[in-house]
C-alpha cells in the first residue's frame, strides 16, 4: 500500500481557494521548497505531477498561473532549481506530462503579463542550455512545437 500523497492533498486544496488565500500560501510554501532536502524536493514534485492532472482544469488554471506568477517574484536561482526540478523528473517519468493538458497550460503560460512570460521563459532556456544532449531531446519530443518556440528551445 502506497503513503498518502500529503503534497498533492495540498495542491488540491490550494486550487480550490480564493486568489487572495492561494498567492501568500503558496509562495510561503515555495520558499520553503528551496530549503529542503533533495529527497524531499523530489517528493513534492513527483506528487504534484501525479496530483495535477486530477484537478479540475478551472481550478488547476488558477493554481498554476498563482504559481507562475509567484516564480516571477522569485530569484533567477529559485526558478533554475524548481524548474531543473521538474524538468528532471519530466525527462525521467515522460508520462506524467502526458496526462496534463499541455494546450491549455500554455493558454495560461499566455495569460500572464508579457514581462512574466519572459521571466519564465529565459528561466526555461538556462535550464534548457544546461540539460544534457539526451535529456534536450527527450524534453524537445515532450513540449509541443508551438511551446518550444514560444518559449525559445
Amino acid at each position: 500500500m502506497s503513503e498518502p500523497n500529503y503534497a498533492g492533498n495540498i495542491i488540491i486544496n490550494l486550487a480550490s481557494l480564493p486568489d487572495f488565500l492561494r498567492k501568500p500560501i503558496l509562495k510561503k510554501r515555495m520558499i520553503e521548497f528551496f530549503s529542503m532536502s533533495e529527497p524531499d524536493k523530489s517528493e513534492i514534485i513527483n506528487n504534484a505531477l501525479e496530483a495535477g492532472p486530477t484537478i479540475p482544469f478551472p481550478n488547476f488554471s488558477k493554481l498554476f498561473k498563482t504559481w507562475l506568477e509567484v516564480l516571477c517574484t522569485l530569484s533567477e536561482e529559485n526558478r533554475h532549481t524548481m524548474f531543473s526540478n521538474y524538468i528532471k523528473h519530466i525527462i525521467n517519468s515522460p508520462e506524467k506530462i502526458i496526462a496534463f493538458n499541455l494546450d491549455g497550460i500554455l493558454e495560461i503560460f499566455l495569460s500572464l503579463e508579457h514581462s512574466n512570460q519572459e521571466i519564465i521563459s529565459i528561466s526555461i532556456q538556462n535550464v534548457f542550455k544546461n540539460l544534457e544532449q539526451d535529456s534536450k531531446r527527450k524534453l524537445i519530443l515532450l513540449v509541443p512545437e508551438n511551446a518550444r518556440k514560444l518559449i525559445g528551445f
